[in-house]
């Protein structure tokens, strides 16, 4: 569904990003770990559209996504939660789930009602709180509305950027069994993340480093106390490793 091929990106002269390979195939749901300023979010943003990148190809679904605008890529089907959640704090629950579906392609605004009802299964919270300003819900309520706002659009592919930060554990759980329900409706996932019970609702991960993937397995495969927290915690570099 999204794959990324030799990617160089940054910022000016700087250069984050440093032949990035990566994939997520139909349906997945594929966990990026890494800690900060190992480039994950300049992936994001070069995805989104916000960054053009200096080298490679970003491909979704046949279409070359570094020669589109933002609201090219968006229209393809592609959902977005940004790292800090950028909700409208002055606006309601509701109004920033009605933002949410009002740029979608227009084949799926016929289904606003049902992403809005399925929003409020995920997180029944919102749909109580639905005249309640954004800017007073929790951090954790703010998370869900941020995850509800972009599935508003019906994606069929959704990048979350870090969406545990800063999080309880109980709320961090109920976060990414939310994400995997997602998934479960057909929506592929790319899931950008520091945390690596992530892996938990994963089927494959990459591990980035300095701006390269130094380690690609399936999610079964790697055992989070040792592996993931040693390589990318640990400040260890291990050889790249394919799937198996």
């Amino acid at each position: 569904m999204l794959r990324v091929s030799g990617l160089a990106a940054g910022y000016g002269m700087l250069e984050v990003l440093k032949d990035v390979t990566a994939e997520v195939g139909d349906r997945e749901v594929v966990t990026l770990l890494g800690p900060n300023g190992a480039g994950k979010t300049t992936l994001f943003r070069a995805v989104a559209g916000q960054i053009k990148p200096m080298r490679g190809r970003i491909d979704f679904g046949g279409h070359d996504l570094t020669r589109l605008s933002i609201w090219q890529i968006a229209r393809l089907g592609i959902g977005y939660v940004p790292e800090g959640r950028q909700l409208f704090g002055t606006l309601t629950v509701a109004d920033n789930l009605d933002l949410g579906s009002a740029h979608a392609r227009p084949a799926a605004r016929r289904y606003r009602r049902q992403q809005m009802d399925f929003a409020f299964a995920l997180f029944p919270i919102l749909g109580e709180r639905q005249r309640q300003l954004a800017g007073t819900l929790s951090g954790g309520q703010q998370q869900m509305l941020a995850i509800a706002r972009a599935i508003m659009a019906r994606p069929q592919f959704l990048i979350l950027d870090e969406p545990s930060l800063g999080l309880a554990p109980q709320v961090v759980r109920s976060i990414f069994q939310a994400v995997r329900a997602i998934h479960d409706e057909g929506v592929g996932v790319l899931l950008i993340e520091q945390n690596a019970t992530a892996l938990t609702i994963s089927d494959r991960v990459y591990v980035m480093e300095r701006g390269r993937i130094v380690l690609s397995k399936r999610a079964a495969e790697v055992n989070r106390a040792e592996s993931v927290q040693r390589f990318y915690l640990g400040g260890a570099t291990p050889p790249v490793t394919g799937d198996a």
